[in-house]
């Protein structure tokens, strides 16, 4: 039994979303929507707040990879500013009317060796954020690592392709999101511990685009001088899933009971797969609960069905899901890895000891998606055949282009945060037309019975993107970089989705409408 059968039901309601406004309702309003849902966006701490030396924070991995040229001299040394300019922020939050806010910590700021003491200027920058939020009534959903783990710990022992980050006397992982969950746990209830986990293990170990920028031939896509592609995405993915449980175990045991309840959380869609009741009372014994949040992994996940009809191709499609979204959730929800991946990988994909498999299995309160496309998969079972396989030769599948999707790493007709040059317009219709029939097929998903929890669009600003730096813009807002200032301008998508918000009208018609609106209130 494979968890990527309980998570399909997740993207039911996505299927349809390709090509856009093919189906959902066509005039959706926020109240269609229950109260608990959540709409808002979100960001993450390297890509928006700059100050990158200032106020005691040292460089994370992000700093390293883009000071060596990876994106021809670009940086987010100050990138938007959010740093400085986070009373403005939320304030625009709030005026566009988000409900929640997702946004990352960065741990170089907070604990700039990576263990031990805590930059208090750091500390007093996420304390004055976090009030600025719940003051004006929004969610904090926050991430504990979005990617940029400090650097000190990757020269000190090499990160996460070590244990010492989560099994070390000094357990640096689970010992800065203690002191997150201490500070900060009496205002925020929504805690994810990495953000595309999966994703990060490959980029980062296996083809090096993303750092820590390890690869080894032929794998690599970026140049890289250290690595080994066939073994150390499946260790750094083995040691992030302990220490994500880790993480998970200490707020139950030292701040929360809570029983196990499985939703799709971020850029988009969310839903929830196990009852919550299954573990509400075999984790832990009932005890008071000092907070009432929980805890969650977030996953890169797309929609992937068959190129053909053939049963090479449909199973490929499952192997994609298997080896994508079951790498770490089927060991989160049955303690190990899916079968196919333990025979493809072989000795190269870490076994979990009886221990750890106890540990890991059930450390999870919600899963969190990033979905960007649904992609066509074709069988490539002649891969497995190579003396030397990485990831994805072991997964034995690859992505064939159709009409309305593109190569994994471009943006798609689709994305959840549609991707356009940075410079291009500030009436990005594109993007209305996006939000309208994402979030209407979301509506068909609710009324079909689907436990949907939340809608998070990527991202709020304009920002330093992970992949091309200042190439491409996602955001509601457009950030003047040759401004000293950094103005924030309000794009035509972020008008709709205000409208939208406030319980106003999002018929398609009437983008125009608010697209003249625009334009006369520039003039």
């Amino acid at each position: 039994m494979m968890p990527v059968k309980q998570v399909r039901c997740i993207f039911t309601a996505m299927m349809l979303v390709l090509p856009v406004l093919v189906s959902g309702a066509d005039d959706v309003r926020r109240t269609d929507f229950p109260d608990t849902f959540v709409f808002g966006s979100g960001s993450s701490a390297y890509q928006v707040e700059g100050a990158a030396f200032e106020d005691g924070r040292t460089a994370s991995i992000w700093d390293t990879f883009a000071h060596a040229g990876e994106y021809g001299g670009a940086t987010a040394d100050v990138s938007c500013d959010a740093y400085h300019k986070y009373k403005e922020d939320v304030k625009l939050m709030a005026d566009t009317g988000l409900e929640g806010y997702r946004f990352s910590i960065s741990w170089s700021r907070l604990i700039p060796n990576g263990r031990g003491s805590v930059n208090p200027k750091g500390l007093q920058y996420y304390n004055n954020l976090i009030d600025e939020i719940v003051s004006h009534g929004i969610q904090p959903h926050v991430t504990l690592c979005h990617s940029d783990l400090p650097q000190t710990l990757e020269d000190q022992y090499g990160g996460w392709m070590s244990r010492k980050i989560m099994c070390d006397a000094d357990d640096d992982f689970t010992a800065y999101a203690d002191m997150c969950f201490k500070e900060f746990g009496d205002r925020v209830s929504h805690w994810t511990t990495l953000n595309e986990a999966n994703v990060f293990a490959l980029g980062g170990y296996d083809n090096g685009m993303t750092p820590p920028n390890h690869c080894s031939p032929p794998f690599g896509i970026r140049p890289c001088s250290i690595g080994n592609s066939s073994t150390e995405p499946y260790i750094a993915g083995h040691n992030l899933l302990l220490a994500h449980s880790a993480v998970v175990r200490l707020y139950r045991r030292k701040y929360k009971v809570s029983p196990l309840n499985i939703i799709m959380h971020d850029r988009l869609l969310f839903t929830s797969v196990l009852e919550p009741q299954m573990f509400a009372n075999s984790v832990y014994a009932p005890m008071q609960s000092i907070q009432h949040g929980s805890v969650g992994l977030n996953l890169f996940a797309f929609w992937s069905l068959p190129y053909t009809n053939k049963t090479a191709d449909v199973l490929a499609a499952q192997r994609a899901s298997d080896f994508y979204l079951g790498w770490f959730a089927n060991p989160l929800i049955f303690g190990d890895y899916p079968d196919i991946m333990k025979k493809n990988a072989g000795s190269r994909l870490p076994k979990f000891t009886r221990q750890e498999s106890k540990q890991v299995k059930g450390a999870i309160d919600f899963i969190a998606l990033n979905h960007y496309m649904t992609v066509r998969v074709k069988d490539s079972s002649s891969s497995l055949e190579n003396d030397i396989r990485d990831f994805s030769s072991d997964a034995a599948f690859q992505f064939i282009l159709t009409q309305g999707t593109t190569p994994l790493g471009m943006y798609p007709v689709t994305e959840p945060g549609q991707m356009t040059p940075r410079n291009a317009t500030l009436n990005d219709t594109t993007r209305v037309e996006y939000l309208q029939a994402y979030i209407g097929n979301l509506l068909d998903a609710v009324r079909n019975g689907s436990n949907v929890k939340g809608y998070f669009t990527w991202s709020f600003l304009d920002c330093f993107e992970l992949l091309d730096a200042y190439g491409s813009g996602f955001g509601l807002y457009y950030v003047d970089l040759n401004d000293k200032d950094l103005t924030r301008y309000s794009k035509l998508s972020a008008h709709w989705y205000s409208n939208f918000l406030k319980g106003k009208g999002s018929k398609y018609s009437g983008i125009l409408q608010t697209e003249n609106k625009l334009l006369h209130s520039s003039q």
